[in-house]
């Protein structure tokens, strides 16, 4: 019986990754490889509002299953990895690919350029915000990948590609221990076993770290009470400031912005009313409302209340994915991936996988997983005109968070939190190692 060959995805919102080659992993020769790609000079808004509805749609899947508990996406990070995936794919496979990651509105010829651009935009704000982005395929040391193949995640989505033998048992621990190396422990482990009849194990991560434009006063930090969604109430660490922050609110929400730096990244929080709750709000969270509201953000004084938190979150998204019609790419008689190797092999998915982590406290936020236009409002004149209290935002209930750029308009993490865990103080805050580096004199698995 023909080997069945499988692709494992992973995508992960990590913390402080490396892609390194270790003595043990060979690295695939693409010197041969056309290195010529078409680059664009803009970020394509359709490819922004695909990464938007995406997410939205696979945060509205797992929600369904996961009612009470928290939930954090990356679904920039999610859709690179499956845009790798889309590179080995054909015909209906390929298809049900895009059609997930709502990349219908774009040419497929122009689909990798417009990743890879998009890619540069997010690793170029200001000099006190942090996020990097990596992509790496681990690949069986037995098979022969389709060169073209190779070319596109290398030359495109900056993918760094290494061998592995997936009969081996013990390299699950040599992923892994690259992972738990690379995140400071932050993520020990992720994979628990691979078939060993495995081919390719694709990976994208993302950093990012940003401390907010105006910190918090840490002397102001005190323990609250946090209500859940069961009525019960939790004591949690809650920060203050008054300040002006971008603000909007309808009959069913308060929203507010809190700009990282100079404003060019910002986390933003929905918290339903007190007389609603969560699911209400998500129930409306679709891209046209979306759009909507990030255009009605104004500068008003507000006395913030929010708590200090972690979260970290794993979830297995085939099923969720199968929902959003790509169950083909995981049936191992329907699935097409004849752009990935060289044989005529079936291949399909396997296992798919995301694992996301953001700690906020007083600082920032540190996370691993167009066009807003920022209005501000002038103070001077408004304060001259009439002295109005700060509008009160105390997040003491279940909320939404978005991280998001707001120059390209593309959500970097987003999440539901239903329990804040807590933050243990002081808060560490480690820096991130080099995303890309020469190899190591030691021998550290690769190439995450």
């Amino acid at each position: 019986m023909d080997r069945k060959q499988i692709v494992t995805t992973l995508s992960l919102g990590l913390m402080g990754m490396i892609l390194l080659m270790s003595a043990g992993c060979d690295r695939f020769d693409l010197g041969t490889i056309d290195n010529n790609r078409d680059e664009l000079d803009t970020v394509d808004p359709n490819l922004v509002r695909a990464n938007t509805v995406f997410g939205f749609k696979l945060l509205n899947e797992l929600r369904q299953s996961q009612q009470h508990n928290n939930t954090l996406l990356s679904p920039f990070s999610l859709s690179v990895a499956l845009a790798m995936a889309r590179n080995g794919a054909a015909g209906e496979t390929e298809r049900a690919i895009v059609s997930a990651l709502q990349l219908q509105a774009l040419a497929p010829e122009s689909i990798n350029a417009n990743y890879v651009y998009l890619q540069r935009a997010l690793q170029a704000p200001d000099s006190k915000v942090t996020l990097e982005i990596a992509n790496a395929l681990w690949a069986a040391d037995d098979i022969e990948f389709d060169p073209g193949f190779l070319n596109r995640n290398n030359q495109f989505l900056d993918t760094e590609i290494a061998t592995l033998d997936f009969t081996e048992p013990t390299n699950v621990d040599t992923i892994n221990d690259s992972i738990n190396t690379n995140t400071d422990g932050a993520i020990p482990s992720v994979v628990e076993a691979i078939d060993p009849q495995t081919i390719a194990c694709l990976i994208s991560g993302i950093y990012f770290k940003g401390n907010w434009q105006e910190e918090f006063d840490t002397s102001l930090t005190r323990d609250e009470p946090f209500t859940l969604a069961n009525g019960d109430k939790k004591q949690i660490p809650m920060m203050r400031r008054t300040d002006w922050y971008p603000y909007y609110a309808d009959d069913q929400f308060q929203a507010v912005s809190l700009p990282y730096e100079d404003g060019q990244m910002s986390m933003y929080i929905f918290l339903p009313n007190p007389d609603t709750d969560l699911h209400t709000f998500l129930d409306r969270l679709s891209v046209e409302n979306w759009e909507g509201w990030m255009s009605r953000f104004s500068q008003r004084e507000v006395s913030l209340v929010m708590p200090t938190f972690k979260l970290q979150y794993s979830a297995e998204l085939k099923n969720a994915l199968e929902r959003l019609a790509m169950g083909i790419a995981f049936d191992e008689d329907r699935a097409d991936f004849s752009r990935m190797t060289a044989s005529s092999v079936p291949v399909f998915i396997s296992y798919l996988t995301h694992t996301a982590v953001v700690e906020v406290n007083e600082e920032g936020t540190e996370a691993s997983t167009g066009s807003f236009v920022f209005l501000d409002a002038d103070v001077t004149t408004a304060l001259a005109e009439e002295s109005v209290p700060p509008i009160p935002f105390i997040v003491d209930r279940p909320f939404f968070l978005a991280i998001r750029d707001n120059q390209t308009g593309t959500v970097l993490f987003m999440g539901v939190v239903m329990e804040p865990t807590t933050v243990k103080k002081p808060p560490f805050i480690p820096e991130p190692p080099p995303i890309i580096g020469p190899p190591s004199p030691e021998p550290i698995p690769g190439p995450f």
